[in-house]
Order: C-alpha cells, then sequence, then structure tokens
C-alpha cells in the first residue's frame, strides 16, 4: 500500500498539516490500522463496500485507507450531498458501513448522513466523525469514530487485494439520470498515482508540500493530490474549504511547491491578489515568496481559459500546467507534455500507458488534423465499469476505449484541445456553437471577470446563445454595449444575443460551473 511505504520510509516526516496539527506518517498508518481493525471486528469483508463523507479533514485519509487495509471498497461521497441522496448512493453502492463527518450549522452533514443510512437497510454500521477528536459520547443514538475506536490496535497487516479488484467507487456528477458509479481498481489507482508523479517530477527526496484544496472525494483531488503525494512522503497541508486568501496566506507560510486547482481558483487567486495589493502595503502579497518556492501549478476538472493561464503565468511567474481527465479514468489522462514548452489552451498528450483518439458516432476514427470528434481513451486508468450497470457500461466503452462525453481537436504534432462537452454544444440555425470559443473571446475584454455561456431555446433557431457575466470590480458596461462589442469579434451565427450580469455563478463542491443550473434560471429567447 502506498501509504505503508512511505511510512516505513519516513515514520516522522509530516503527513499532513492543518493548521497548528501536524500529523506524521507512522501516525497517519497507524491510525488507518485502527480504523481497518475496527472494520475487521464488524464484519465487514474484503471487498465489502464502505462509504465516507468527510471534507479535507485529517480523518478523511485516516479513514480512506483504513478502509482499503481492511480489504474493502471505499465509496467517497460528495459533502454536499442531502439525505434523500445519501441513501440513494448508499442503496446503490450496497455500502455495509458508513463514515460521516458531523458538519456544522451551515453544513449540518450529520443530520443528512444519519436520514440517509436510516433510510438505507443493507447499510449496517454508521459512525459520526466529530470535529472535536476527543468526543466519545454517542450523537444522537450514533457512535462517534473515536469512541468505536477505542481499544483498537494500532497494528494491522492489511488485506491482501489483486490488481484487478475494486479499489475505489466513485459516483459520476449525474448531469444526466442517477449518478452511476464507476468501478476503479487497485491497478488503476496506483498506476494512476504513479503516473502523476511521474509527470510531476515528484520523488521522497525532493520533499514537496502541497496545498490540499481540491475535495478529496473527488477523483482529481484523491489520486493527484492525496495518494500521488503520499506515495513520495509529501506534506498535504490541508484547506477544507477553497478561499482564496487563506490559499495565497498558506502558499507563504507553508512554502507550497504543488498547488493542484481547478480553473474558477485560479481566477480567485488572481482576484485576491487583486484585493490585497489594492489594500495597501498591510494586506500586500509577496508573490515573489509564492513563486520562488511554488513549482507546479495544475489545471484541471474543466477547461482553463487561455485569458486565465496566461494572466497567472504574468502575476505569480509560474506557467500553470493543464491536463484532462474523469472519475472514469482514474482520472488523469492526458497532460502538458514535460519535455516539451505548454501550449496554451491545449489539455496535451495522452499520459504515460493511455492511448487517445477521436471518434465519431459510430466510434470510426476522425481523420485529418484539427477535426472535431468525440475523444475516446484507452489504458492502465480506464474504469473496470459502471457498478452494476452493464448497459450503461456498454454504451460508453467498446473494445477496451472509453467515449468521455468531450468533443476535442488534435493539432499535427499530437496536442489535444477540448471545444467542448458534447452536451454543452449549442445547434443555433444548424451551426454548431462551442460555448467555451465564446467564453474565451468573452474573457478578453477588460470589463470581464469570468463567464459562463449556454443554449437556450429559441422559437426560430432552435436554440440562442446567452452569456452569465461576472464583471470586473468597479466596470461600467451595459448589456447593449458588450453584445455589441461582441458582435464586431466573432461571426454572426456565434455572438450572445443575451447577457446577463450576476455577482456569483452556481457551481459544484469541485467548482466546475454548473451550467445546467443556469439553464434552468433561462427564459427562451425570441
Amino acid at each position: 500500500m502506498l501509504l505503508e511505504d512511505s511510512a516505513r520510509r519516513y515514520p516522522d516526516r509530516a503527513a499532513l498539516a492543518l493548521g497548528g496539527e501536524r500529523l506524521t506518517y507512522g501516525q497517519l498508518d497507524a491510525r488507518a490500522n485502527q480504523v481497518a481493525n475496527l472494520l475487521t471486528s464488524r464484519g465487514i469483508q474484503p471487498g465489502d463496500r464502505v462509504a465516507l463523507s468527510c471534507p479535507n479533514l485529517p480523518q478523511f485519509p485516516i479513514v480512506y485507507y483504513g478502509i482499503l487495509k481492511a480489504g474493502a471498497v471505499v465509496v467517497p461521497l460528495n459533502v454536499m450531498l442531502k439525505g434523500r441522496e445519501i441513501a440513494y448512493h448508499l442503496a446503490d453502492s450496497g455500502a455495509k458501513a458508513y463514515f460521516c463527518f458531523e458538519g456544522g450549522a451551515e453544513l449540518p452533514m450529520g443530520e443528512f448522513g444519519r436520514a440517509g443510512f436510516d433510510a438505507t437497510d443493507a447499510c449496517r454500521e454508521m459512525f459520526l466523525i466529530t470535529s472535536d477528536p476527543g468526543d466519545v459520547a454517542p450523537v444522537d443514538g450514533v457512535t462517534t469514530l473515536t469512541a468505536a475506536l477505542e481499544g483498537m490496535s494500532t497494528e494491522a497487516e492489511s488485506v491482501v487485494r489483486e490488481a484487478g479488484d475494486a479499489a475505489v467507487i466513485l459516483y459520476t456528477s449525474g448531469t444526466t439520470g442517477k449518478p452511476k458509479g464507476a468501478e476503479l481498481t487497485h491497478s488503476n489507482m496506483v498506476m494512476n498515482a504513479a503516473t502523476a508523479n511521474r509527470l510531476f517530477d515528484s520523488n521522497p527526496i525532493r520533499h514537496d508540500n502541497y496545498l490540499v484544496t481540491l475535495p478529496l472525494f473527488h477523483s482529481f483531488g484523491q489520486t493527484v493530490v492525496m495518494n500521488a503525494g503520499l506515495s513520495v512522503g509529501a506534506t498535504l497541508v490541508l484547506l477544507p474549504r477553497f478561499e482564496a486568501k487563506a490559499a495565497l496566506r498558506l502558499m507563504l507560510d507553508e512554502a507550497i511547491t504543488v498547488f493542484a486547482g481547478v480553473p474558477t481558483m485560479y481566477w480567485a487567486l488572481l482576484g485576491a491578489l487583486d484585493a490585497a495589493n489594492m489594500a495597501g502595503t498591510a494586506g500586500a502579497i509577496d508573490v515573489g515568496r509564492i513563486a520562488g518556492t511554488m513549482r507546479r501549478a495544475i489545471s484541471g476538472g474543466a477547461a482553463l481559459p487561455v485569458e486565465i493561464l496566461t494572466r497567472f503565468a504574468e502575476r505569480f511567474g509560474v506557467q500553470i500546467l493543464e491536463g484532462y481527465g474523469l472519475s472514469e479514468s482514474s482520472p488523469l489522462a492526458l497532460f502538458s507534455d514535460p519535455e516539451r514548452d505548454p501550449r496554451p489552451g491545449s489539455i496535451g498528450v495522452p499520459v504515460w500507458g493511455v492511448e487517445a483518439r477521436l471518434v465519431d458516432e459510430n466510434w470510426n476514427t476522425v481523420p485529418g488534423a484539427d477535426e472535431v470528434g468525440e475523444l475516446a481513451l484507452r489504458g492502465h486508468n480506464i474504469m473496470a465499469g459502471y457498478l452494476d450497470r452493464p448497459e450503461a457500461t456498454a454504451e460508453v466503452m467498446h473494445d477496451g476505449w472509453f467515449r468521455t462525453g468531450d468533443l476535442a481537436r488534435r493539432d499535427t504534432d499530437g496536442f489535444y484541445y477540448i471545444v467542448d462537452r458534447a452536451k454543452d454544444l449549442i445547434v443555433r440555425g444548424g451551426f454548431n456553437v462551442y460555448p467555451r470559443e465564446i467564453e474565451e473571446v468573452l474573457l478578453t475584454h477588460e470589463a470581464v471577470s469570468l463567464v459562463a455561456v449556454i443554449g437556450v431555446p429559441h422559437e426560430s433557431h432552435g436554440e440562442e446563445i446567452k452569456a452569465f457575466v461576472i464583471l470586473e470590480p468597479n466596470a461600467q458596461i451595459t448589456e447593449d454595449e458588450l453584445i455589441a462589442w461582441c458582435k464586431e469579434q466573432m461571426a454572426s451565427y456565434k455572438y450572445p444575443r443575451s447577457i446577463e450580469f450576476a455577482t456569483v455563478l452556481p457551481m459544484t463542491a469541485t467548482g466546475k460551473i454548473l451550467k445546467r443550473e443556469l439553464a434552468g434560471l433561462s427564459e427562451p429567447v425570441r
């Protein structure tokens, strides 16, 4: 196991940091052993599924690796889920036990978790992770993790599992229909973590400090940050909830060397830097110190606008390296080629051991450079399938290839570029319009800070183009003025006919803009 190897080699090195708390590799491994012994004592067998709802706290990796040590399968759940949704995930995965953080007044995770657990007959055990690790008294009749671990040995012999056995079940976001569980094997997870370290030039001798603000329940944070980082003895500095100003402070105080985030995080960091520097010397951020220690800035989860990439490089002196992946691909599939200069706007080339091609709806390869097709992947990273859904698996898998649902093009040098989600494609009057292209153009306007473009119903054109825009602080521009500017920049069938100004955009817990919610807020354009 990745954790056990690092604990043997670096028992006294800090594995996790949260505020003033530090947990060494030896301590992390010992606590994970206690969780494994707890599960075994409660009748959890190898191959059983165990669910986990927890933000970026030390208890997440403690429980995560404890589940794996017991030979069980981890089912990480989005911390934003409510009772009904939790019940669905517990029942669909067949989870036998459930670990849930208690949350707080703003997000009462424990309350939601208890409701979901009570509605699921097959889930036998629930353990409440408390904010105070010393709490032992039951909460509403639910045993606390602290109480359950009392008397459990800190020594354990991990259950041996085969490379092809399931290790983790990651649920897709469920933009259409109910969420599906992507079954990822031990081989998927270990190979993907090793591939990430190979790309980032990470090794135990270097001793990196990772800033961990990507949710660990999500594949990006789980594999590329947690598993990859712990496998090389890195120190993971936890930030349970992303807040740009706090992230900048941690980059300074903890000498962060590796930061991984989604595009909206980089956008927020730029905004916080501007705000801090406008406040004067008292609040100014020493960007030079950040650039002096940070050696890798990684973006994934969604397409990174070229404008944000350029601005970040100018302000922080660090080139963001963009990658691509999905829950179904463990997730890392394509990444900036470490041996060639990065190409703004490109998601890079297939990582070691992974193949990529562009296909049409019948799985035929799309010929020629710069032709648009659906991105398909094959390699060590592809899931075993969707849990208990052979028909859904057959829809996306063919001869080992997995179709991603993302439209892309490939240049003559083999670099791939995401054009858009196939589901986000706008068909206006018979013309295909890619929202990302319009977003890229709008972001070049000095008044525009962030933008999301969607298609809305239209009587004659089928769909019309609408943009939701967050303006830069103190920017003054009207809808008509911005539409007129767009008209000058793009073909007549592309520019938005409607622009709505907003102060915030709806986002997932991982920082992706929820375009389906924006669509629900929009009226048809006539």
